[in-house]
């Protein structure tokens, strides 16, 4: 969601409408790029039928999943791999280069490659960790499980809540804390109340993993197995405590603020006193409980708990939260359970692939300004923001043809869609890393050191007024996001290559692919959750009642079509988990058709060679081809729990076959799959 420049240029970043310089690549450069879009289709398959089979079938049949992958993908997939690699280069060439931040990010990587020196350290830096956590766990009171808490939460270790810093959602240019649900090893609450034999199978692989990790950690195997019980008795007890997935979308009934007198009252065994100083924060003050319920839950839980079961819990979220940082015996033994059980997946990454990861998670920024430096084309950045003008034209020119808005809520409307502010590509300024000490042979502290800077850059902010230039996520990251807070739509460097995007691309495709994604984040804006936020980012109503009721009939349709889907035999989306990527799915693909008719009507429909594809029909190819993917059962099934995204063939085929356009585009008789009757409309 973006600024609005369009119709009126009411906010022009790049330029008016009628300046362009979008690329209108020579019909010699489509000739490879149809072969490679034909050789991924099966033109066999009736397109009203399944358009996404159309599309990409003749991908899907020659594509197998890589054994160290739950999944494949023709987008994001084959983009992360190449920018795995260019990564990869950046750091093993990083060795002698003499400029500080680049020794810095290779010296890490070396940090993370060590394994010998990672299997000569061992276990050993558990040793006070271990020590600490039975004291604490058999203290008379809590204070020392918080500060314990906080001192693991700086380490990466997930324990008992999560808490975010980000803006206050009532006042959006203050930065304050959010507590959130959370301290629980399986990915969602569901997991531990299943209670079908399908459900049963996982939670025994579940504490038969919780067992061998406390084993690797130093536990005998019969105590080991005994905590694994306390584990899993406690994090049962916090699930049904927990609001389900879907839930947690309403940022009205995830806004609870309250002071530290209100937190105690909440929380009185909880000492939050304790948890604060540890986080070197004893001043915070004003925070919100997106979960009251939780906390309360929480604090009765942890109250009630025998120090047994405490320290049993504590320990295994001590070497679950640090086991990439330890010996590999750690990373095979959670790849068995959480790679091969919960997503089918053969092999774990190759250790390189991790360690790239790793520096991305800790330096980022420095490692991100390497790659933009290397494998982000100068005029891209140029190219994608006056693709997103006329993405958001598209968007304001369809505002007065939405009947179900009256005057007074569509002008509040475009006003926010020109408040939208745009950032492609890479930050103008990069994020410092001064202070962080890194030593190419000390994986565990390097790891540590690297996580507990990120916590005090995080903790820093509450409190202080915002910063709505920084990026939520690092340049080479295969992805876009709209942020409620800042009316921002980021659109990160990873994802603007092929198949999304390509100066060489004839137009329909761009639209088609990239178009789509910035359709899809301008929706964000506007779908279920953003509409909530005004101009500013500022949680408030701004709909007359009557609107808002016209939107949720509409939201139904969506919730209800989704929620038909299946992605595997008896597994259904969640229509209300993934409502707001569904809708904006279905605004993303409508704006980037709309925007592309606009681009034909000033430079004039491009001459194509694509063996009888017609250019909106080519649009619509591109749009599908950029999600071709394959995937195993369990991954499907993991998704479909836990995933606010529907999967690829329902994020096609939905929101194309409420498109009249695309029922016009290839001629699809009224009631074929793909032209139903019956159609949900939103924006």
């Amino acid at each position: 969601m973006r600024s609005s420049a369009g119709v009126a240029c009411l906010l022009t970043l790049v330029g008016c409408a009628g300046t362009h310089r979008d690329p209108v690549p020579a019909p010699a450069a489509h000739a490879a790029v149809s072969e490679t879009v034909l050789s991924v289709m099966d033109k066999s398959a009736d397109p009203c039928t399944d358009f996404y089979r159309y599309a990409c079938g003749a991908w899907l049949d020659r594509t197998p999943i890589p054994a160290d992958q739950p999944r494949w993908g023709r987008g994001f997939s084959e983009i992360r791999e190449r920018n795995q690699n260019a990564l990869r280069q950046i750091l093993e060439d990083a060795g002698g280069v003499q400029d500080e931040d680049t020794r810095k990010i290779g010296a890490y990587y070396s940090a993370c490659m060590d394994t010998n020196g990672i299997e000569a350290a061992g276990t050993a830096a558990l040793a006070p960790w271990m020590t600490e956590i039975e004291a604490a766990a058999a203290a008379p009171d809590l204070r020392p499980v918080m500060a314990l808490a906080a001192k693991m939460h700086a380490a990466g270790a997930g324990a008992l809540f999560g808490w975010q810093s980000a803006g206050d959602f009532k006042n959006p240019e203050l930065g304050i804390l959010h507590l959130q649900q959370g301290g629980l090893g399986l990915p969602d609450r569901e997991y531990y109340l299943k209670e079908d034999a399908a459900g049963k199978q996982v939670l025994d692989a579940y504490r038969g993993h919780v067992a061998r990790m406390l084993v690797l950690g130093g536990e005998s195997q019969a105590a080991a197995d005994a905590d694994a019980g306390r584990v899993l008795d406690l994090e049962t007890r916090l699930a049904r405590a927990s609001k389900p997935r879907a839930e947690l979308r309403d940022p009205d009934k995830n806004y609870h603020k309250l002071d530290r007198a209100g937190l105690a009252t909440l929380t009185p065994d909880l000492q939050w006193d304790a948890y604060f100083a540890g986080l070197g924060r004893a001043d915070l003050d004003g925070i919100n409980v997106a979960t009251p319920e939780f906390f309360q839950a929480l604090d009765r839980e942890l109250k009630d708990a025998e120090p047994a079961t405490r320290a049993a819990y504590l320990r295994w979220h001590l070497v679950h939260g640090l086991g990439d940082l330890l010996p590999e015996t750690f990373a095979q033994e959670d790849f068995a359970f959480y790679g091969k059980v919960l997503q089918g997946q053969k092999e774990l990454e190759p250790r390189w692939k991790r360690c790239v990861a790793q520096v991305d998670q800790g330096l980022g920024h420095i490692l991100g300004k390497a790659f933009v430096d290397r494998n982000f084309p100068g005029d891209s950045k140029q190219i994608s923001l006056e693709m997103i003008q006329r993405v958001e034209g598209a968007f304001a020119a369809r505002l007065p043809e939405l009947a179900w808005m009256d005057d007074a809520t569509r002008q509040r409307a475009l006003e926010k869609l020109h408040a939208v502010r745009n950032q492609i590509g890479y930050p103008d300024k990069w994020r410092s890393y001064e202070g962080l000490a890194v030593k190419r042979d000390a994986w565990l502290s390097d790891g540590l050191a690297a996580r507990a800077f990120e916590t005090n850059r995080q903790i820093a902010k509450v409190g202080k007024p915002v910063d709505r230039d920084e990026w939520l996520a690092t340049p080479p990251t295969v992805n876009a996001y709209y942020n409620p807070l800042f009316n921002q739509m980021v659109f990160l460097a990873g994802i603007l290559q092929p198949p999304f995007f390509d100066r060489s691309f004839p137009a329909p495709m761009n639209f088609g692919a990239i178009g789509m994604v910035m359709g899809h984040e301008l929706t964000h804006g506007f779908d279920d959750q953003g509409r909530k936020f005004d101009k500013s980012g500022k949680l408030m109503e701004w709909w007359a009642p009557e609107v808002s009721e016209r939107f949720e009939e509409r939201a139904q349709c969506v919730d209800d079509l989704y929620s038909s889907y299946e992605v595997q035999p008896g597994v259904h989306l969640n229509g209300k988990l993934t409502m707001g990527e569904n809708i904006a799915d279905l605004g993303g693909i409508k704006q980037a058709y709309l925007a592309y008719q606009e681009w034909k009507k000033e430079h004039g429909t491009p001459k194509l060679d694509f063996q009888g594809l017609t250019d909106d029909q080519l649009l619509f190819v591109g749009y599908a081809q950029a999600w071709c993917t394959v995937t195993t059962p369990e991954f499907d099934k993991l998704r479909a729990a836990t995933d606010p995204h529907s999967n690829p063939r329902s994020r096609v085929n939905g929101p194309l076959s409420q498109l009249p356009a695309f029922s016009s585009a290839f001629a699809c008789p009224a009631g074929a799959p793909m032209n139903p009757e019956k159609k949900c409309e939103v924006w």
